[in-house]
């Protein structure tokens, strides 16, 4: 691989960020086919490509936003009903411990703000989780599943063919933004796929093209030095 190749690859990975406002521009259906064709070549355990894709467009894109949205403002009147809403796995810990809830809360008050929302102003905090499950008006929405017979490895697998779809789509001049918010609503998006019950919901993706404007498109999330996170072992 020469330098300018090396130079788009990293340009892919490192222009990536998560896009919370979108255009309407519709995205090409074979575009979409190329993505995940590239994204496919992401390794799995023994070759066992465990994950499924759904990509959510037009009517029943708007089914989902629709159902979710009702769920989750129900869920924001009633905070009781959130037995009824648990994920089928814990994406984050149960007892949060520094760095990681120092980085969690960074993000948090960073993001809103950029976009004006003040502590204790819960009606415009709610405002802007609902904006996940609008999908951030992409016009597509990329579900992935695995099959619950598969193990935990499985979450890895399609992890890794998740970062190549963002990486492809980005490559292509295309935005995401990965959302693990839609699993606790899972038997709502899965009854629109109308996906099997022997599959288990991983996250959804927004794509689409950002909208330039807005400023919520601003908000880059700093990554640490590798001297922070990297131990190199050697005699």
């Amino acid at each position: 691989m020469n330098t300018e190749q090396v130079r788009y690859v990293d340009e892919a990975i490192t222009s990536r960020h998560s896009v919370r406002a979108f255009l309407d521009t519709p995205v090409d259906v074979q575009t979409i086919k190329d993505i995940l064709s590239v994204a496919s070549r992401a390794p799995s355990g023994t070759n066992t490509q465990p994950w499924k894709v759904y990509v959510l467009t037009g009517n029943k894109r708007a089914e989902m936003i629709e159902r979710v949205c009702a769920a989750q403002l129900e869920l924001f009147q009633k905070p009781e009903l959130a037995e009824q809403y648990k994920e089928t796995f814990a994406y984050y810990p149960e007892n949060w411990i520094s760095p990681f809830i120092d980085r969690r809360r960074a993000n948090g008050w960073g993001l809103y703000g950029l976009l004006g929302i003040q502590k204790g102003e819960k009606e415009k905090m709610a405002a802007q989780q609902l904006r996940n499950f609008q999908l951030f008006d992409a016009p597509v929405g990329l579900f992935f599943t695995v099959n619950k017979a598969m193990g935990i490895g499985s979450k890895m697998d399609i992890s890794m063919m998740i970062q190549n779809v963002m990486v492809a789509a980005k490559a292509r001049g295309l935005d995401t933004c990965p959302q693990a918010a839609w699993n606790h609503f899972y038997p709502i998006v899965l009854d629109v796929l109308g996906a099997p019950d022997d599959e288990e919901l991983i996250c959804a993706i927004a794509l689409g093209y950002a909208d330039p404007n807005h400023i919520v498109n601003t908000f880059i999330t700093p990554r640490e030095p590798v001297e922070n996170f990297t131990v190199f072992v050697d005699e």
